[in-house]
């Protein structure tokens, strides 16, 4: 097969298809990180990222190549997520600089496109390293260089550049020794390949479905049409206001008779019940007037965890504000809200800060030292780009600090950072939590936004974390040989400690922590973890090692069992 050009339609469905082959392969990717950690993972990260831009894409009717490469930049930066999303979605900034000066792609345009994709995405990354997604993209540029002189066919050349990037891809081990310990190839590389190959698949013709799930949109005559039901939906009565739904994490097995009593007790509070249990866990779902009530008895059967409360009420009348809207803007009446008129914006302020936080303990602190905006995800969602930029126009301060509390997701605050015109934004790489909070405690009003970023940073720097959780596979990294769900205790530069009990493991951690130095043991406990059993650690610490304070704090996290700082 022989093709020598692509317009936008075509180049609209090889996107849209290697979106699609990315997201059915995800969840293999993710399997492929090196640290076999239940966190957000390369292959959701970067599915999420590109979907993001697929959604833009498919909403495009017979785009031109100028429309078309803003949709895919604009949505994959806006959508991006972790490290390996903001890379991704770089290579694409960089591709669509390229073609969206043509009405149509050639060999050479193609690969100019990858030239400018590898450097662009490569001047995003403060320290690039070899043996991840940038040296498959950088590989495959490379060889795009060479081929635009030996051949016009469009498949020719792409069969080519994705067979260097397999090659790359199969060298990552080498260049990355914790990849070849682990026996594992790049997962952002493979990432990569798989929307290339995708990609591919639409040139050759393949059959695929294209579909992109986006959300339901009606034109000016559906909404006029079904405006009848308005006045109706606004009447309706909602008996119980919240939606609540959480998960209980078994202490033992529940009775057949205590899951019925269980409803029974839910039905005296709220209607829609759903209580499904199985030996480990229960899924609750009930509308009720009083969603503590509900948390409060499952609490006597384990912990709680994925509480997710909504106010049924109050998105009614949202959903109502926003048909009126519509309707009103489909017959051209301008539309006027029902709420009373918004106070007169009040002046900025001087500084104010945005903090990524992992659960409802640690917001409380984040909020108790002065955090104006808290951004709720960190190691089981990592926060988009977009999440950033909406976080940053609800803070009203002339400067804004940016506290990611993750090393993967200080990539997406500083692209953040660099859309943002009309408020300084400085980002503190803080890549813990109890960084985040050190950075906090250090920040003086009094100071310039300079003279804080500095003392933040260099206090930051001071602070050593611990953070303990369960293996997901069986693996090895730095020697140590971990089985699933074998407790890790990890440090700031890898697994300290590796055990098949919880308090062992993390009492070997501590001790790699602590040195002659240290004078502040913070201990923050999971929303798995009884408060008794953390104090009784925290005791523990402190007996083994006399000369450091021990503070316990409910933290709240899911996941990680223990956080804990050294200072």
């Amino acid at each position: 097969m022989e093709i020598t050009t692509i317009n936008a339609d075509l180049l609209a469905k090889m996107f849209l298809a290697g979106a699609k082959n990315l997201e059915t392969k995800k969840e293999w990717i993710n399997e492929l990180n090196v640290f076999p950690v239940p966190d957000g993972d390369t292959g959701t990260n970067m599915s999420m990222t590109i979907m993001s831009a697929a959604k833009e894409v498919s909403a495009l009717e017979k785009p031109d190549m100028a429309a078309l490469a803003k949709a895919i930049s604009s949505g994959s930066l806006r959508g991006a997520r972790g490290n390996s999303g903001v890379i991704l979605s770089q290579l694409f900034r960089g591709f669509t600089k390229v073609i969206g000066e043509y009405d149509e792609i050639t060999v050479q345009i193609l690969s100019d496109a990858f030239q400018k994709a590898v450097e662009t995405a490569y001047k995003a990354v403060m320290k690039p390293k070899e043996g991840t997604i940038l040296t498959v993209a950088k590989g495959m540029s490379e060889r795009a260089l060479e081929l635009s002189d030996e051949t016009d066919n469009l498949v020719t050349f792409c069969e080519e550049v994705i067979k260097e990037g397999d090659r790359v891809l199969d060298q990552t081990p080498e260049m990355l020794p914790v990849l070849k310990q682990a026996g594992v190839v790049d997962s952002g590389g493979q990432g990569l390949m798989q929307v290339l190959k995708g990609a591919l698949d639409a040139l050759m013709g393949k059959k695929i479905d294209y579909t992109i799930a986006v959300p339901e949109t009606k034109t000016q005559g559906e909404a006029s049409a079904s405006s009848y039901n308005i006045d109706a939906q606004a009447n309706q009565e909602i008996k119980f206001a919240y939606c609540t739904q959480f998960l209980i994490m078994l202490e033992k097995p529940i009775t057949d008779k205590q899951e019925s009593e269980f409803k029974s007790y839910l039905e005296t509070i709220g209607d829609s019940i759903v209580v499904v249990a199985d030996d480990e866990i229960v899924k609750v779902h009930v509308h009720t007037n009083d969603p503590g009530l509900a948390m409060q008895r499952g609490l006597t059967y384990g912990g709680l965890t994925t509480i997710i409360i909504e106010n049924m009420k109050l998105e009614r009348d949202e959903k109502i504000s926003a048909l009126k809207e519509k309707e009103m803007q489909s017959s051209g009446i301008p539309f006027a809200s029902e709420k009373k008129e918004a106070a007169p914006s009040e002046p900025p302020k001087e500084m104010g800060f945005i903090s990524v936080s992992i659960g409802a303990g640690i917001n409380e602190i984040f909020e108790g030292l002065g955090v104006d905006y808290i951004i709720e995800g960190g190691q089981t969602m990592n926060p988009s780009t977009e999440d950033m930029l909406n976080a940053i126009e609800k803070v009203n301060a002339k400067t804004i600090f940016i506290l990611p509390n993750n090393k993967n997701i200080i990539l997406a605050a500083n692209q953040a950072a660099s859309l943002t015109e009309d408020k300084k934004i400085i980002v503190i790489p803080t890549k813990t939590i109890p960084q985040g909070i050190t950075a906090l405690i250090n920040y003086i009003p009094d100071s310039t936004p300079e003279e804080n970023e500095e003392r933040m940073n260099a206090e930051i720097g001071l602070v050593k974390t611990g953070q303990v959780t369960y293996a997901v596979r069986d693996t090895v990294i730095d020697d140590k040989e971990i089985k699933q769900n074998d407790y890790m205790g990890i440090g700031d530069s890898g697994i300290l400690s590796v055990g098949q009990e919880l308090e062992p493991t993390v009492m070997d951690m501590v001790g790699q922590l602590i040195d002659e130095d240290s004078a502040i043991v913070s201990v923050y406990y999971g929303e798995d973890m009884k408060e008794e059993d953390a104090n009784e650690l925290g005791a523990k610490i402190e007996a083994t090692y006399p000369d450091v304070e021990v503070e316990v704090h409910y933290g709240g996290q899911p996941i990680y069992y223990y956080v804990l700082s050294v200072e």
